[in-house]
């Protein structure tokens, strides 16, 4: 399916399995036809092409509301809205949530956010009062993805294009890295920030970092964050 519809396809939860749905034009059809020997067809209802949108929900964590530019901002919240584009992050992750739990508890200070994905924690933080605040990223699509975000939240971020796992990272006071375990555990290797809160990982995952002394864990449906300390 990725090599026949690149730009996108659907997955379906059924009771028997998963259903692969691509939106297409006949010759779509017939090349699904040539693969798979059996396909089924049906008219797409008008409207189909912001269907997307119903699968966002906006988020509460403390006193952040995290939503969509689609959605209403209430009037008691501190809001942050983001627009994915093509990059990760919209706020309705648990680790997302886990880490902000964790970043609105410290002293308001200089911020690093390594792999920024949609610059949703890059924002909030600076909403937050954080400052000033570096959000960085190996892809591209990430990197302007952060800086439209921020862009339409009024905010000043530095934002930069910079590989974790090769690249030496900015110096901050707090480093946030919501990636994968791997990541995390290279960009503690630098030793470059007094306090580091990292998710993006299981809870089976040890709350041990080379160099740091653990504080605290936070978790939520089977992911942790951690805060560290050097």
């Amino acid at each position: 399916m990725i090599d026949l519809f690149p730009e996108g396809f659907e997955e379906i939860e059924r009771a028997d399995g998963v259903e692969l749905v691509a939106y297409t034009d006949p010759g779509g059809e017939e090349r699904l036809w040539k693969v798979f020997g059996h396909t089924s067809g049906s008219e797409v209802p008008e409207g189909w092409e912001g269907r997307w949108r119903q699968f966002h929900r906006p988020v509460r964590v403390g006193e952040l509301w995290i939503g969509q530019p689609w959605q209403k901002q209430p009037s008691d919240a501190i809001a942050v809205v983001i627009d994915p584009g093509r990059a990760f992050g919209t706020g309705a992750h648990p680790t997302t949530r886990l880490c902000l739990e964790l970043l609105a508890k410290l002293p308001r200070a200089s911020v690093l956010d390594v792999g920024c994905g949609s610059g949703v924690l890059a924002i909030a933080a600076s909403k937050l009062g954080f400052a000033p605040v570096t959000a960085v990223d190996s892809d591209e699509n990430a990197v302007e993805a952060t800086r439209r975000n921020a862009e339409a939240n009024g905010v000043s971020l530095c934002v930069q294009r910079s590989d974790a796992q090769a690249d030496d990272l900015p110096d901050a006071n707090v480093a946030i890295v919501n990636v994968t375990r791997a990541v995390v555990e290279a960009s503690a290797g630098q030793l470059r920030w007094p306090r580091l809160v990292s998710s993006g990982y299981l809870v089976s995952e040890p709350a041990v970092l080379d160099g740091y002394r653990h504080v605290e864990r936070t978790a939520e449906d089977g992911w942790a964050a951690d805060l560290f300390e050097r």
